[in-house]
């Protein structure tokens, strides 16, 4: 038999595995799918540098990445398993059922598995079986080992005028029936591609339909945020909006599997030291008397110097501070047993937040809508918290349901071990936005703009160097507030040759951004963005 003819098999059967996986998900839980699960298993174990790595090159197409690799990783594998089992069917056994234990072991481990989520993965490996099994039977099976390219002898003629005729002796008994094999195999992967397809289907239109069961409306906020001053948005090409369109903006996670929560059974658990326990419906949130409405700049420790993985939205919440309040929460300076919050998402990711900065009478808040609209799903809806002034990762949990009291010595959130700081303020930073790096510019007046941060604070002052020039003041768009990034402006007279610009920012306090460069892990990056271009 051909090795193509197992490794086609092993294929098959992988395929046929995955999509049953598949249906199971979709009537459990579709996160808990042997590629998701093992590919949420792998996000955690990889080392920092991995991580850093695959942000870097990859950006937000991460995930896609890492399960277009696994999948290539498990049809090589499938391949390898279906051509050993052409003469061993055990291996074939043991392979397929390696993989499924790898699979529920996965499904377990995670933070919050269940015992149910191991079921897509057994019953993926048994379909994997039963169809590799059935494949070899129709398939020619190996004729007893001979060195390669010689006869076997045939039977002596029965009659003197007889010829005897060899047979090959890698031929099957009985013959190969090629086009059953096809019909079978072709009929199998079409049948997988479409179940596996629908099922895939049936469970996103199954959450979505369940997280829009009704058509949530957002309710005016008893604190709106102010009209947007005048001149805070200078409108430029090239120059990032002054509010960032939710479709637009950035997302970094660890979920390869967006959560779907149908926000008509979504609970929020507040508890732990310090704390009566309390409990809240999405209803009890979105009817609340101190909806509040802020714009808020938010961004991710990973963004590099000059990076996109920062935005900047009007969000529509209840203030965090209250919450925790009604739940009898004081802050360490008053004598409260609890100085850290522990986040919990759906999917288990726990983050780290300084209760001081949350009660120290900035706008942190649970919210449930961005730029006037209720969340989408891959920025955290129903519900999702926010904290001015600090990194995503150690304050803006999405997808939140748990809220737990505390303390930095007793709980190391998701990111601790992995390390990154268990405290990480927001750095000041500016980016240069247009020109962009590597641009052929014409001679003359060029336009040179971008955004500066310093939440908190407000930015004070950005300054432009063209090459080793003196730094010149960029003119400041109108602020919003403190928490929100501001736009800057420079008009430069470019003449013809190589330049590089840089910017840098001060910030109220008259503290200069940092200039030496260090990456973002442990707490943020630090340096000035500097871009070449040509001028002709």
């Amino acid at each position: 038999m051909r090795p193509a003819i197992g490794a086609l098999s092993g294929l098959v059967a992988a395929g046929a595995g995955l999509a049953a996986a598949e249906v199971a998900g979709a009537i459990t839980r579709p996160e808990a799918t042997p590629l998701l699960v093992v590919g949420a298993a792998v996000i955690d174990l990889v080392p920092r540098p991995v991580k850093e790595f695959a942000v870097a090159t990859f950006g937000t197409a991460d995930k896609a990445v890492l399960l277009g690799g696994m999948a290539v990783t498990l049809a090589a594998l499938a391949a390898l398993v279906g051509s050993a089992a052409r003469r061993r069917p055990a291996i074939g056994d043991a392979g397929i059922v390696l993989a499924g234990l790898i699979g529920v072991i996965a499904a377990l481990t995670r933070p919050d598995g269940g015992l149910l989520d191991g079921l897509p993965s057994v019953l993926g490996a048994a379909v994997a079986i039963a169809l590799l099994r059935l494949l070899l039977t129709r398939a020619p099976r190996e004729a007893p080992r001979q060195d390669a390219g010689v006869l076997a002898p045939a039977p002596p003629p029965t009659r003197p005028d007889a010829v005897a005729t060899p047979t090959p002796a890698a031929e099957a008994p009985g013959g190969f029936d090629r086009r059953g094999f096809v019909l079978l195999a072709g009929a199998a992967a079409a049948v997988s591609a479409g179940v596996g397809a629908g099922a895939r289907w049936y469970a996103s239109s199954k959450a979505e339909s369940a997280a829009a069961a009704r058509k949530i409306t957002l309710p005016a906020p008893a604190a709106p945020a102010p009209p947007l001053p005048d001149g805070a948005d200078l409108e430029l090409e090239g120059l990032a909006p002054f509010l960032t369109p939710s479709t637009a903006f950035f997302r970094i996670d660890t979920a390869l599997s967006v959560p779907r929560i149908d926000a008509t059974a979504w609970t929020l658990r507040i508890h732990g030291r310090g704390a009566t326990e309390r409990r809240y419906s999405f209803d009890d949130l979105l009817n609340r008397s101190d909806l509040m409405e802020r714009d808020i700049t938010l961004a991710c420790v990973s963004n590099p110097v000059g990076g996109s993985y920062i935005g900047n939205a009007r969000w529509i919440g209840v203030p965090l501070a209250a919450l925790l309040e009604e739940a009898g929460v004081r802050p360490p300076s008053e004598g409260g047993p609890a100085d850290q919050i522990v986040s919990r998402s759906s999917d288990g990711m726990t983050i780290g937040t300084p209760v001081a900065d949350v009660l120290d009478g900035r706008d942190a808040m649970l919210a449930l809508g961005m730029n006037g609209r209720p969340l989408l799903p891959e920025h955290g809806f129903p519900v999702r918290m926010l904290v001015p002034g600090l990194y995503g990762y150690v304050s803006a949990c999405k997808w939140i349901v748990e809220i737990e009291l505390t303390t930095f010595d007793a709980f190391d959130a998701y990111w601790v071990p992995r390390g990154w700081s268990d405290r990480a303020p927001i750095k000041t930073q500016s980016r240069i936005d247009t020109p962009r790096p590597g641009a052929r510019l014409d001679a003359g007046p060029v336009v040179v703009a971008g955004v500066a941060w310093a939440q908190r604070v407000g930015v004070d002052a950005v300054e432009v160097r063209v090459d080793d020039g003196p730094w010149r003041p960029a003119r400041l768009a109108a602020e919003d507030t403190t928490d929100t990034w501001r736009q800057w402006v420079l008009e430069w007279e470019a003449g013809p040759g190589e330049h590089r610009l840089s910017v840098r920012a001060t910030d109220r306090n008259g503290a200069l951004q940092p200039g030496d460069e260090s990456p973002p892990a442990p707490d943020g990056a630090t340096g000035w963005h500097t871009i070449d271009v040509t001028v002709e």
